[in-house]
């Protein structure tokens, strides 16, 4: 159904905020012969052009190549690290974790923190802190230093999986968007308008490398790529679930950053219906993607939405993706990018 080799490398491949260029150069590879033009702007965003049959129009898709990762901030007279988180970490996540410290070459670490055996009745139970937590290398602090250095990034380990009809794996936020993009692009045939893939960076501290890109690219019309919450597990209400595995792509109405434009909303969902893949809302009331700098960071605003893929345990080393989702994002996006200029994009008001 999807190509999962493709798919793991794709996830494995280290690239914290900041840090994207293993990714970038895999990303540059798939797609090099399959677009019109490549380029990388200043901040390392990989802009793809696939030309279009009507030019005087455009259309941006954002996907971001960054994952959650942290930088070295100090090294202890043992040879511990301390560290800064890059992007939005739940502390207690790290516990009993492996991570890849990229310093002149990657050396696996493990995150350490005070043994449940020494910690006293207060510390037991309360909240972990990010800076509880220390990186061991197993490594004496003179060969440490010889190979880290204060500002180097880190990752996450852990290798993608297959579990029944789901794809199991650390940074399938957002390196399944890159993913979906890739393959789009490999399958589109000539789009309705002059189409921009970009793969972006830095979202994941702010949304920054899709707020340079657009400036640069001012599109019509654009989408967001990227995962969003799936809250279908025991303890979730029916109202807390935001979008299920399984139930195909979500398509946004909404999130903290963004309401996308209803114009978009409805051609996504009538294009889905008269197509018959599956799709669902998604109104995610915290949180945010690069579909908000892409509607906003161009003068008047781009006419903007988003394909959600729906993600269990996000944000954690075992986020988890349903591939039926997966391949009804692949040809919904195929679909919108091929049918545009078929839809009547004039703002529709009644007095």
């Amino acid at each position: 159904m999807i190509n999962v080799d493709l798919l793991k490398k794709i996830c494995e491949t280290p690239g914290a905020p900041g840090f994207e260029n293993r990714v970038r150069s895999l990303v540059l590879n798939e797609i090099k012969s399959h677009v019109d033009n490549i380029e990388i702007d200043n901040m390392g965003n990989v802009i793809a052009l696939k030309k279009g049959k009507n030019s005087k129009k455009s259309v941006m898709i954002g996907a971001h190549m960054d994952e959650i990762g942290f930088i070295i901030t100090h090294i202890t007279p043992k040879g511990f690290l301390k560290f800064h988180p890059l992007g939005g970490f739940d502390p207690k996540t790290l516990t009993s974790q492996r991570v890849i410290v990229h310093g002149k070459k990657d050396v696996i670490g493990v995150m350490g923190s005070k043994p449940v055996h020494v910690m006293t009745p207060e510390e037991k139970n309360k909240v972990p802190k990010i800076n509880d937590y220390y990186i061991d290398l197993g490594l004496d602090v003179k060969e440490v230093r010889k190979i880290i250095s204060v500002g180097d990034s880190v990752t996450r380990e852990r290798a993608l999986i297959e579990m029944g009809d789901c794809i199991n794996c650390k940074s399938l936020d957002n390196r399944i968007a890159v993913f979906i993009l890739i393959e789009t692009l490999k399958n589109l045939g000539t789009p309705a308008f002059d189409t921009y893939a970009v793969f972006t960076v830095q979202e994941e501290v702010g949304i920054r490398g899709a707020q340079v890109a657009t400036q640069k690219i001012k599109p019509d019309f654009g989408f967001g790529l990227d995962t969003t919450i799936a809250y279908d597990v025991p303890g979730a209400s029916e109202d807390e679930k935001i979008t299920s595995l399984g139930d195909g792509v979500g398509i946004k109405i909404m999130d903290a950053s963004t309401i996308c434009d209803t114009r978009m909303v409805k051609f996504m969902q009538d294009t889905a219906n008269t197509n018959k893949i599956s799709w669902q809302n998604e109104i995610l009331t915290a949180g945010g993607t690069d579909t908000a700098s892409i509607q906003r960071m161009t003068p008047g605003g781009s006419i903007a939405g988003a394909f959600s893929i729906p993600t269990r345990h996000i944000h954690q080393v075992i986020e988890m993706v349903h591939k039926k989702d997966v391949k009804s994002c692949i040809d919904l996006l195929n679909i919108c990018l091929l049918n545009m200029d078929k839809n009547n994009w004039e703002h529709q008001e009644f007095f």
